[in-house]
C-alpha cells in the first residue's frame, strides 16, 4: 500500500512523495485521510523559509517535535477514517472518523492517544478546522472580553474570522475588524463584525478615531487582537488602544521582526501586551483548564459555527504545491484551502 505525503524541500518548493507504508504496529491504527486543512499562517512560514532556526516545529505534537530543517513534512489538521487496527487495539475503532494533528499524508499510522473522534454531527471538512478553532478559543480566553467593551480584531484570516465568530457571542459595545482583502472583509461581516475596515486605506485612521473617540474615557479600544501575521499591525494596535487596554498578540511572526514604537503613547496609556499561543494555556488558567478540556470546547463550538462556509479552495493532494502558491501569491483570493484525497 502506497502513501502520498506533502514535503517542503526548500523555500517555495513543495513536492508530493509516493512512499511505502511500514507494517502496522500492534498498538497503532491505520488512518486513510479524507481531508486536511492548510494553515495560511505557520505553514506559509515553513513554505517561505521564515521559520526561526533552532526552534522546534511544535513541542506538543509528537510528529513535529524535531527542529526545523528541510526536507520537512508539516501540517496539523487532518481528518480521516480508521481502516485497520493493530492487535492490541479494540476493533470498535474500525470505521471511525477521527481528527489528528498530523502532516498532510494520504495514509498514516498513529497511536490511538493521538486521535480525536469526530462527532457524527460534524462533517470531515468542519472537523478539519479544529486546530484553528482551538486557537480562537485560546485567544478569547487570553483576552478575557468584558460586557460593554470596544473590541478590535486585526486580521481576518481563518483564525481571525473564527475569533470574530466567538466574540460576537459577547455583549460587547462594538466589534471592529480590519483586513486589507475585500473577500475577508465581506466574510468578517457575515461572521459578526459590526464594522470592517481596510488598514491600508488612508481614511482608516480617521474612521477608527471617530468610532472610538467617545467609546472609553481615553478614546481608544478596550481590547485589541493582533492576528494579522503582519508585524506592522502591532504599531497600529498601540495607536488605537485606550488607557489600560489589552493587546493580545496571537500572530506568529516567525523570523520577521516587529519594529514597534514603545514611546509615549504605549507608556502613557499603560497598555498591556499579552502573548497568546495555543501550545500552552495561560498559567493562571491551569488550575481549572487543561488542553483536553479546551479541545473539547473547540470541537463543540465547530457545531455552532459550521466553518465549512469559509472554504474557498479544495485541491487534490497531488496538486498541493498549487495550494501554497495561491496562499503565497494570491492571498486575496483564499480564506481556507483544503487538500482532498479522493484519487490518491
Amino acid at each position: 500500500m502506497k502513501n502520498l505525503a506533502v514535503q517542503f524541500t526548500a523555500p517555495h518548493k513543495v513536492t508530493v512523495l509516493e512512499e511505502p507504508l511500514p507494517s502496522l504496529s500492534h498498538h497503532q491504527v491505520l488512518v486513510q485521510t479524507i481531508v486536511s486543512a492548510v494553515s495560511p499562517g505557520t505553514e506559509l512560514l515553513v513554505y517561505r523559509g521564515e521559520w526561526p532556526e533552532q526552534l522546534a516545529v511544535d513541542e506538543t505534537i509528537p510528529s513535529l517535535k524535531k527542529g526545523f530543517h528541510y526536507p520537512l513534512k508539516y501540517g496539523y489538521a487532518t481528518v480521516g477514517r480508521v481502516i485497520s487496527v493493530g492487535s492490541d487495539v479494540t476493533p470498535d475503532w474500525l470505521g471511525r472518523t477521527v481528527f489528528s494533528f498530523h502532516p498532510h499524508e494520504s495514509r498514516f499510522m498513529v497511536d490511538i492517544e493521538q486521535l480525536v473522534p469526530v462527532p457524527e454531527t460534524l462533517s470531515p471538512e468542519e472537523a478539519s478546522f479544529l486546530p484553528n478553532m482551538e486557537t480562537a478559543v485560546s485567544l478569547v480566553m487570553d483576552g478575557r472580553p468584558l460586557i460593554g467593551e470596544y473590541v478590535v480584531v486585526f486580521g481576518q484570516g481563518v483564525v481571525g474570522l473564527l475569533t470574530t465568530s466567538l466574540l460576537r457571542r459577547f455583549p460587547l459595545a462594538s466589534l471592529i475588524a480590519l483586513d486589507k482583502y475585500p473577500l475577508r472583509r465581506e466574510t468578517s461581516l457575515d461572521c459578526g463584525a459590526r464594522v470592517v475596515l481596510d488598514p491600508t486605506d488612508p481614511g482608516t485612521v480617521d474612521a477608527m478615531n471617530s468610532l472610538l473617540e467617545s467609546a472609553t474615557l481615553s478614546g481608544g479600544a478596550d481590547l485589541i487582537y493582533e492576528i494579522s501575521g503582519n508585524p506592522q499591525a502591532l504599531d497600529q494596535a498601540i495607536a488605537f488602544a485606550g488607557f489600560g487596554a489589552r493587546i493580545v498578540v496571537g500572530s506568529w511572526y516567525g523570523s520577521k521582526r516587529a519594529n514597534v514604537d514603545l514611546g509615549g503613547r504605549f507608556h502613557r496609556n499603560r497598555i498591556h501586551i499579552v502573548s497568546s499561543q495555543v501550545s500552552r494555556l495561560a498559567p493562571d488558567l491551569t488550575g481549572l483548564w487543561d488542553k483536553s478540556r479546551r479541545l473539547g470546547l473547540a470541537m463543540s463550538l465547530l457545531e455552532d459555527t459550521r466553518p465549512a462556509r469559509l472554504v474557498t479552495h479544495r485541491i487534490p493532494i497531488r496538486q498541493a504545491a498549487e495550494a501554497y502558491r495561491i496562499l503565497d501569491q494570491h492571498p486575496d483570493r483564499a480564506v481556507q484551502i483544503l487538500l482532498t484525497y479522493e484519487d490518491d
